[in-house]
């Protein structure tokens, strides 16, 4: 990844390259990967002030994951403003080549990746250009994860551990291009049987406003307008997931961003996410993750 066809070192991806959102007066970016040496993307993570600009296409992908929320964003897609309340892990996504008018009504702290064009294009390896969709407050479980595993080698300023960067560039392109390339085939059973996406965004707004608090199908149901079984079969058929086991998940990735950036006590995190106590917490990371809240937050 670090070396032009000519054998020549690549210069690495930097402030320069981005859409300037983060040139603005008074982002002060907490950390970045300048200086690491990174040619295909570049990291940054800070916190963000209200603001609404325009600004000119950049030659490198925009990807932005909020770790806080929910926050409104507009944005401009073809010719109108479009509006999404977006929650905690929600990403925003925008194409290279193409200018950006955007507004963010709240404060926010978000991780900004830049991905230059031509790591996209060798991931999608079919010869063929891969253009991205423009979204706005779409959900990537596998995406957060590789952004934030990307923010933890800044945060450790790890310059030797260029391989484990490579391997993680490499898969967020390849998922980018597969699963988030404009105009890509929808799956008709899917389309059919599952719930729109207005539905699923009231849904999971309900789950992230009230994940604290037991939530009954009947109430996730209510937002959609269809009944309780009917939700249940048209939830799963989205995302392949129960509401319960969505939910669940929901809470366990509130519970790791709190782990990282908070030094609640365990117990009290625990409530705050919906577990009904620490020992919860506990046993729901160690199945999923092989891991305890606290050997996580030691991690961190």
């Amino acid at each position: 990844m670090g070396l032009s066809t000519s054998g020549e070192t690549m210069p690495e991806l930097g402030l320069l390259d981005t859409t300037g959102i983060l040139r603005r007066p008074g982002v002060s970016p907490e950390r970045t990967s300048s200086g690491l040496g990174w040619e295909h993307v570049y990291v940054s993570t800070q916190r963000e002030q209200p603001y609404h600009a325009t600004f000119e296409a950049a030659p490198t992908h925009l990807l932005i994951l909020h770790l806080g929320g929910p926050v409104t964003v507009r944005r401009r897609i073809s010719r109108s403003m479009r509006a999404q309340l977006i929650p905690a892990g929600g990403i925003f996504l925008h194409p290279a080549g193409r200018a950006l008018d955007v507004e963010l009504q709240g404060g926010l702290d978000t991780v900004h990746l830049y991905l230059s064009d031509s790591v996209l294009q060798e991931a999608h390896g079919d010869g063929s250009t891969v253009e991205l969709a423009e979204e706005l407050g779409s959900s990537d479980p596998l995406i957060e994860q590789l952004v934030l595993a990307l923010d933890g080698v800044v945060r450790l300023r790890e310059p030797s551990a260029r391989t484990y960067v490579d391997h993680l560039v490499g898969t967020l392109a390849a998922h980018l291009a597969r699963a988030h390339a404009a105009g890509r085939p929808v799956d008709r059973e899917s389309a059919s049987s599952g719930l729109t996406s207005r539905q699923l965004m009231s849904a999971r707004e309900l789950m992230e406003t009230r994940i604290s608090e037991p939530l009954p199908v009947a109430e996730l149901a209510s937002v959609t307008g269809l009944s309780a079984s009917q939700f249940s079969r048209q939830f799963r058929a989205s995302t392949g997931k129960s509401p319960h086991q969505f939910l669940l998940q929901l809470r366990l990735d509130h519970a790791r961003r709190l782990l990282r950036t908070t030094t609640l006590p365990i117990a009290d995190l625990a409530a705050h996410c919906g577990f009904s106590h620490q020992e919860h917490l506990t046993r729901v990371m160690r199945a999923k993750l092989g891991t305890t809240p606290a050997a996580f937050r030691r991690a961190c």
